[in-house]
Order: structure tokens, then C-alpha cells, then sequence
């Protein structure tokens, strides 16, 4: 990641966003139709349940498994640019809560790429869907 002055979460809306929509609910996430609006057209995502995937519409489904599962998430550290962003954070399941890391690429306002890691099993463990 390299390019353009460090910002927060909070001055950075695309995440900000993001977050407010994973924490928002299942109720208030729907179809997610508004998270696509984040995503870039050749949006790809990288994660260990799914793999390496392209489509927007198909990460939204996803994602809703998550939403889903999650009670609350902790950000622990997050280093953000106009390029891209690395966010470590705890999410609160409802057994357990399990550590996150995702790396985004931007284009412009736009996520192009996230990757994330975590532990599978142990997600799945904590109620994960």
C-alpha cells in the first residue's frame, strides 16, 4: 500500500461505511444494496472461507452471513491512505469473538480489492455463518 497522507476510519467515508453497515444489522442490511455502491466494477475479494472471488453482488451475499453473526466489532488499529487500508479488529460472535484483518485497495472512493484473514475454524466455532 503506498500513496497519499494517512487518515482514520472516521475521515475516510468509504470505511466508515463499511463498518457501519457490517455493525448495522441484518434488519438494516437487506439485499445490500447499500454496500455494492462501495464496490468498485472489478471488484475482488480474498477470504478464507470463500477464496478468491470477483463480483460485488456475490461478496453482498456473503457478507450477510456475517452481519448475521456479529453482535459488535472492536477496531484495534488501522493504518489508512488514499490507496488503501489495513484494519485489525475483534468481532464479537455469539460464542466467542474472533480477530480480523483486512487489507483494502481503493480506486478513488471505491474498494477495488479486500482481503481478509482469520481463522476459519474457529469462526465457524464462535457461530460464524
Amino acid at each position: 500500500m503506498s500513496g497519499g497522507t494517512m487518515t482514520t476510519i472516521d475521515e475516510s467515508p468509504t470505511l466508515r461505511t463499511y463498518y457501519s453497515i457490517l455493525t448495522g444489522g441484518a434488519d438494516l442490511y437487506q439485499d445490500g444494496r447499500d454496500l455494492l455502491p462501495l464496490l468498485a466494477d472489478d471488484f475482488v475479494f480474498d477470504g478464507p472461507i470463500s477464496g478468491r472471488m470477483a463480483g460485488g453482488i456475490r461478496f453482498t451475499h456473503g457478507v450477510r452471513g456475517f452481519i448475521d453473526s456479529v453482535r459488535s466489532i472492536t477496531i484495534l488499529q488501522a493504518v489508512v491512505t488514499s490507496a488503501g487500508a489495513a484494519v485489525l479488529y475483534d468481532a464479537e460472535l455469539p460464542s466467542g469473538t474472533i480477530r480480523f484483518s483486512e487489507f483494502f485497495e481503493f480506486d478513488g472512493d471505491k474498494i477495488r480489492e479486500l482481503r481478509i484473514q482469520y481463522n476459519a475454524a474457529d469462526y465457524r466455532a464462535s457461530g460464524g455463518n
